[in-house]
């Protein structure tokens, strides 16, 4: 789950870490007045959304005056915000943070995430601060400092006098960065982060270590035991389809194909969307129904996978063991009874009561292309396409 960047600084605030002067707007006129209550000469105007890129997509703007302020925020929230994490269409934006501007000497990188080779999350730190992390990786790697955080124990003194002194910074600014990093470890752990990230976090003219910007994911998984985290959830940043797939009981992620997958299992789930690109097809999404899933829910899997105007073929590859392939079954024919399939639907079924859900898919007036095994469910769902066209 993610949250904006002023829900992530406030929880910065709250854990000792330095943060500039915000305040939150939804309006033209609301940015205005926090321009002016902020008191300064200078002001940042944030888009927020739950994408990166912002400033490079014209969602972040330096204004000098409450007239500025109100001229970036009506140029902000009057279209969707294009980034290269958004797609094409873009986000709408409905929030602003209007922050005070900061003497800025130096920027820096601090992310926390889990390292699945290690076991455990792991602080990196780098000079290359505004730059993706990404682009500082594959471009300058030795850049990049690493510490391991021990789940149990979290990072160490030692450790983030390390990171600070690796850093370059002055000497007057090391035992504040200290602080900096063991908070955000801190935070990691006990929020069930799966991402903190401040990028950047800087260096004032006057020798202060704050951090100008603020990311943090959390683990779905955990959420159960967040509750205060869950409430900061902005349904309205999340694409419409997860939002229900999730309400449902169901793992869905919008990709860019055109074969809607309909599995059960992750793994499987996975080797499905391989073999369409192996046959040369793109899958649209993917989307696992789970090992016990009913009829309602696979009748919802349906419905979400032919909300995406994009899909035109549908793949279903289900190896029944406590899923049932009957099931599997009903639920087709009932979305097929509910809401109708006008798109090709190729069906590979295996396992527990596959007769029995071969013989209801089979007595149905369906068009359904069945399929031996994967890779001729994968063909056949690449070869309907052209079949369509």
């Amino acid at each position: 789950m993610k949250i904006h960047e002023f829900q992530a600084k406030a929880l910065f605030a709250a854990a000792g870490i330095p943060v500039p002067q915000g305040i939150v707007a939804r309006s033209p006129d609301e940015a205005a007045a926090a321009f002016t209550s902020l008191g300064g000469e200078l002001a940042v105007v944030k888009a927020q959304i739950h994408a990166g890129g912002r400033g490079k997509g014209g969602g972040v703007k330096l204004v000098r005056s409450a007239d500025e302020a109100k001229e970036a925020a009506t140029a902000i929230l009057s279209a969707p915000l294009i980034t290269h994490q958004t797609g094409p269409e873009g986000q709408p934006v409905k929030t602003l943070l209007v922050e005070a501007g900061s003497d800025i000497a130096h920027e820096y990188y601090v992310g926390l995430t889990l390292d699945r080779a290690l076991g455990m999350p792991v602080l990196m730190a780098s000079t290359e601060g505004g730059v993706e992390i990404e682009t500082v990786a594959a471009n300058t790697p030795e850049k990049i400092l690493k510490q391991p955080v021990d789940p149990e124990a979290g990072l160490r003194p030692w450790q983030a006098r390390q990171l600070a002194y690796g850093l370059g910074l002055p000497a007057s600014a090391i035992r504040g960065a200290q602080k900096i990093f063991t908070a955000l470890s801190t935070l990691f752990l006990e929020k069930d982060a799966s991402l903190v990230e401040v990028n950047p976090l800087v260096l004032t003219g006057a020798g202060d270590v704050i951090a100008l910007d603020g990311k943090v994911t959390f683990d779905s998984n955990a959420l159960y035991r967040q509750p205060a985290i869950v409430e900061l959830r902005d349904i309205d940043e999340e694409d419409a389809r997860e939002a229900d797939a999730q309400e449902a009981g169901l793992a869905y992620i919008a990709l860019d194909g055109n074969i809607g997958c309909l599995v059960n299992g992750a793994g499987l789930a996975m080797g499905t969307m391989d073999t369409i690109k192996l046959a040369g097809g793109e899958p649209a999404n993917f989307l696992d129904v789970g090992g016990g899933a009913t009829a309602e829910q696979v009748t919802t899997a349906f419905k979400i996978i032919l909300s995406d105007p994009k899909v035109e073929a549908i793949l279903v590859n289900i190896f029944g063991g406590i899923m049932k392939c009957d099931v599997i079954a009903e639920g087709i024919l009932a979305a097929a009874s509910e809401i109708g399939i006008s798109v090709p639907l190729v069906v590979r079924l295996e396992g527990t009561n596959v007769e029995r859900g071969r013989e209801l898919l089979e007595g149905s007036d369906l068009d359904i292309i069945t399929a031996s095994d994967l890779a001729d469910a994968a063909a056949k769902a690449v070869e309907s396409l052209g079949a369509k066209a």
